[in-house]
């Protein structure tokens, strides 16, 4: 008899919990099958139900992290629709991302952790959904339409405050919200227009994010949580 979703999906969680903590101890390149299944409490059998590859697991470990962020920034538009803001919403991926060293690493290629993980299966769809949020973002006033190269702009703009402290200590003494304060400061100053959008643009705007964001975790929760030998989703 076929097990129960919520069951398996239940011992995946285990796995890639297990996966988690190992990664950020010794790295993806020393991590092996049998140190998750000990790890774990499973046999390498039932690792292997889950996913084909080790490769594949740690795929799997790293899109349940996005998909955790991606709800956790959904809850925060559905108790506050402003949080879509450009500015508001880089402060809030910023201090997320600064408590999940996974994460982290994913975003600053961190090679010496990850290995060969920074692209995943998922990653084309992940480029139409930053494409449509941008376009949404421009087409209602939320960022400016003037800027050059948007997404390489903004991005380049970003990522300067993830890796400041591995190159410098300038950053020494300041708390993850004062630097999170001062990237919203840049974003806001650089990449949005001067005039505040309207409490109805913005609520209008935070649904459509609201629903690019969820058809994303769906495809996310899907491949995650698939078992072995079913076909990957479109």
């Amino acid at each position: 008899m076929a097990e129960r979703p919520d069951r398996t999906a239940g011992r995946a969680d285990r796995i890639l919990d297990a996966a988690g903590v190992l990664l950020t101890r010794l790295g993806y390149r020393k991590v092996t099958i049998e140190d998750i299944a000990n790890q774990a409490g499973v046999g390498k059998g039932t690792v292997y139900l889950h996913w084909r590859t080790k490769e594949n697991l740690f795929h799997a470990l790293l899109l349940r992290e996005s998909l955790r962020a991606a709800e956790s920034l959904l809850d925060r538009l559905d108790e506050d629709p402003a949080e879509v803001i450009p500015h508001r919403f880089q402060r809030a991926v910023f201090l997320y991302t600064q408590g999940n060293p996974l994460l982290g690493a994913l975003i600053t290629g961190n090679t010496e952790l990850l290995g060969r993980l920074k692209k995943h299966p998922l990653q084309d769809q992940d480029a139409v959904v930053t494409e449509r949020y941008l376009k949404t973002m421009t087409d209602r006033g939320l960022l400016r339409d003037d800027i050059p190269d948007l997404l390489f702009t903004l991005r380049a703009s970003a990522l300067g405050f993830y890796l400041m402290d591995s190159f410098t200590t300038d950053g020494t003494g300041l708390t993850s919200e004062e630097k999170a304060d001062a990237l919203a400061h840049i974003i806001r100053r650089a990449f949005e227009p001067p005039e505040p959008p309207s409490p109805a643009n913005v609520a209008a705007t935070a649904a459509e994010v609201i629903q690019a964001f969820r058809e994303l975790i769906s495809s996310y929760r899907a491949w995650i949580y698939r078992q072995d030998g079913t076909e990957e989703p479109a």
